[in-house]
Parts: structure tokens; C-alpha cells; sequence
């Protein structure tokens, strides 16, 4: 039975548990963490990260807390503020002070939900509200005084806090204040967002790994080794170095001879490893002198996930100590685990795509590797000197490519570089979606 731990005030805690004890979730067990303060949020997963599978958070502050101390978004949710909670604010005020109150001050998580947005919709000019929009960094003290000098000033009315912490400071200043809380059909998304998060998690955590792991120029490093008996001493240091990492992951180690080393596991145990199998690496090309290929294959079979492993070690062959996986489902990661990681798919089952790419005489794969590039820094324009410098390939090539990809629509040439600058301008591109209404040249 999996476990999700509830976070937030304890009267939210509370609410979000009855609703779920009015919900079946037989194979899921709810454990309350209620907090005192919005700060102890940080603690609380810190401390519990292992007993629980996911994490369901009473709103988007305590959310943010637990982003910025576990450095993770997986299986995290929250219950939002914003949209029918705030809209119900609205109501409470009216109907509490029979009129329409529009001088108000509002406080919300900075990217939590368009607050501006949710305005509009009600028909309240902006000029009328005063919103502040806050980080972890800020203070509850801050907070309340935010909503309490504009109070005193007399620009506001009345305050709408999403803080438990904040809404009982003003309330002992005798201030209008109401909470911006959740509805019960936010809460039920909510939980059944998260439900569904830790349910595909275990799925994909049981699913086989195998991380393949090769020596390369294996032959070379033999004839520089004087004694056979030295190979023997090295090959022991290997797999001894490789049986610990092994027995840390609950793997099985197979060696294939040659410099080559299977390590059979689950998806979930290996996703875990990352670091200790990055330092394994690097000790392994520091006791070969050698450069150390790695492939990882997962899938839900141990034939799929042997078939992927190859493909991704075969990759893998062309970079240095990187890790190349290569999904159930096509996707393939390079740089796994690095800052500069990039995630695409090596084959599509798009027809016309792939029509328009064998007219062009270019992969799907090299496509879809720029287009990932394109994607990860968020480029809406760029050169061609930029995209070969991510790829680490020289501009010549990409340039050939981008001409052939112009020609059947998929990029567009949009203007070039300053021509005050040194040498012939740069010709600036943008990515095209692809279109059925666009022709094939």
C-alpha cells in the first residue's frame, strides 16, 4: 500500500482527510503532517521523505516550501487557491457586509495562478485591488503588515490571505480578513492529481533497468598492461569496484568479457543511483585510463529493456563518461543527470513528418535533436552557430541541414545577424510547426 503524506494548517489537514475518507482509495493510506507554523513545512519532508511515496500540500506556500527543500517537483500536488476559492472570497464579503467591497488587498504565491486573470472574470477592475505576490523568502510578519497599512492608510477595505498564520494576526487587529481556501471539488482534484502521480510512479519504478557499461579501446589498454597477471588485478579492482555499487542498488552483475559489464535492476533503483553510478564512472576511466560508455535501457520486459540498453551503449559510444538511456516508448536521453541533459524521441509515427524529412535526406532523430534543443532554451529565434555549439557539432553541417529543413517548410529563415559586426551576418532562423497545410516542395 502506498503512502501520501497530507501537509498544511491543522484544520486544513483535517478537511482534506474527510474528504478523502468519503472517497475509495482502498490501496492508498492518507498520513496527516499538520504544521503550526508555514515553515516547518521544510522539516517535515525533509524528515519523512522516505516513509511516503508523494506529498499533498493544503495550498501553494507550504508547495513551494517543500520544491525549494527537496530541490524535486515528483509527486508533489497541492490544492489550489485561485479561481472558485477566490471567488468565493468574494462572495463571503459581500454577503457578510451586504455591498460590494472592490478596495481589497490580496497576498498569493508568486506563479502559483493568474490572480489578475481570475479578477477579470469577475468583472473588478485591477486599479481597485492591491496584490502582493510572494517567494519562500518572505516573512509572515512582512505579510501582515502588507495587508495591515494598507488597512491603516485607509487605500484598503478589506484583506484576502491564503496563510492560515497571517489570517489569524489580522484578525486579532480586528481587521476584515478572509481566507482564500480551497473548495471541495479542488480539494477532490487535488487528491486525485496526486492518486494518480504515486500510482504511475510505482508502475514506472518496477519497470526492468539494465545499465550496460563498457570500456572502451579495451584492446589498447591490454597491450600497455606488462604481466597477465596484471590485467587479472585490474579486472578484480573493476568488478569489485562494480559488485559494491551492485549490492547498493540490489542489482545483479553480469561480466561479458572484453571490458564490458551488464547491471540488471529496476528502473526505480537505478533513477535513485544516479550519483554514486556517475562516481562510479569516473573511477572506472581513472583505473582504466580508459573512456567508460554508458547505456541504460528500461522497459516493462527484460528483452525490451536488453534491446534498449544496447542502442543507448552504441550512443553512448560517441560522448565521454555520459550516460545515454533510452526509454519503453522511444525516448532518449543524453547526458542523463548532467545540467545539460536533453531528452528526445529517435523515431515518430508522424507520416507526413517523416515524408518531408527522407525528401530532405535527414533522420528523424538529428530533427528531433535540434528540436529539443530549440526547446530546452526556450529559443523562439536562433542561429545556426548557436545549435552547433549545443550539439557540439561544426556550424558547416548545421547550416547544410537548416537549408535542407527550410526547403520542406519545417524552418524559416526570418533575417540575419548586425551587419556591423565582424565577418558575413549570421541568418537567424525560427521553427516552423508542422503544417498539413503546408506543401511539400
Amino acid at each position: 500500500m502506498s503512502k501520501i503524506g497530507i501537509v498544511g494548517p491543522a484544520t486544513s489537514v483535517e478537511r482534506i482527510l474527510s474528504i478523502i475518507e468519503k472517497s475509495k482509495y482502498t490501496n492508498m493510506e492518507f498520513i496527516p503532517f499538520p504544521y503550526n507554523e508555514i515553515y516547518e513545512t521544510a522539516d517535515i519532508v525533509k524528515n519523512n521523505y522516505a516513509k511516503v511515496k508523494g506529498w499533498l500540500f493544503s495550498g501553494p506556500a507550504p508547495l513551494m516550501m517543500a520544491k525549494k527543500a527537496l530541490g524535486s517537483n515528483d509527486n508533489l500536488s497541492y490544492c489550489p487557491g485561485i479561481g472558485a476559492g477566490i471567488y468565493r472570497s468574494f462572495m463571503q464579503i459581500a454577503y457578510h457586509q451586504k455591498k460590494l467591497v472592490n478596495r481589497i488587498s490580496i497576498d498569493m504565491v508568486d506563479g502559483a495562478d493568474d490572480v489578475h486573470e481570475s479578477l477579470l472574470e469577475l468583472g473588478i477592475p485591477n486599479s481597485d485591488m492591491i496584490i502582493k505576490l510572494y517567494d519562500h523568502t518572505v516573512s509572515l510578519d512582512e505579510l501582515a503588515q502588507f495587508h495591515l497599512q494598507l488597512i491603516k492608510a485607509g487605500k484598503t477595505d478589506a484583506a484576502i490571505t491564503s496563510l492560515d498564520s497571517v489570517y489569524t494576526v489580522l484578525k486579532k487587529e480586528n481587521i476584515l480578513v478572509y481566507r482564500n481556501t480551497p473548495t471541495t471539488m479542488e480539494i477532490r482534484q487535488a487528491i486525485k492529481i496526486i492518486v494518480e502521480k504515486v500510482t504511475a510512479s510505482y508502475f514506472k519504478n518496477t519497470q526492468v533497468g539494465l545499465a550496460i557499461l563498457q570500456v572502451e579501446n579495451f584492446d589498447e589498454m591490454i597491450e600497455k598492461i606488462k604481466t597477465p597477471y596484471g590485467l587479472q588485478y585490474l579486472e578484480l579492482d573493476i568488478k569489485k569496484l562494480l559488485l559494491k555499487f551492485c549490492e547498493d542498488l540490489d542489482g545483479y552483475l553480469v561480466e561479458k568479457g572484453r571490458g564490458r559489464y551488464e547491471i540488471y535492476s529496476s528502473r526505480g533503483s537505478i533513477e535513485k543511483k544516479f550519483t554514486p553510478l556517475k562516481n562510479v564512472i569516473n573511477q572506472l576511466s581513472l583505473e582504466t585510463d580508459c573512456a567508460i560508455s554508458v547505456g541504460i535501457g528500461f522497459a516493462e520486459t527484460v528483452f525490451t529493456a536488453e534491446l534498449n540498453a544496447h542502442k543507448a551503449v552504441q550512443h553512448a559510444k560517441k560522448r565521454q563518461n555520459g550516460i545515454v538511456i533510452i526509454e519503453d516508448g522511444g525516448q532518449l536521453i543524453e547526458n542523463a543527470g548532467d545540467q545539460d541533459e536533453l531528452t528526445y524521441s529517435y523515431y515518430s509515427n508522424d507520416k507526413e513528418l517523416l515524408s518531408r524529412l527522407n525528401q530532405a535526406n535527414i533522420s528523424i532523430k538529428t530533427f528531433k535533436k535540434i528540436e529539443a534543443v530549440i526547446r530546452r532554451m526556450d529559443w523562439d529565434s536562433f542561429t545556426s552557430a548557436q545549435i552547433a555549439a549545443k550539439l557540439d557539432v561544426t556550424d558547416r553541417n548545421i547550416r547544410r541541414i537548416f537549408n535542407s529543413l527550410c526547403e520542406i517548410g519545417l524552418l524559416e529563415c526570418i533575417g540575419e545577424t548586425d551587419s556591423n559586426m565582424r565577418g558575413r551576418p549570421s541568418k537567424i532562423y525560427k521553427l516552423n510547426a508542422l503544417s498539413p497545410k503546408t506543401p511539400i516542395s
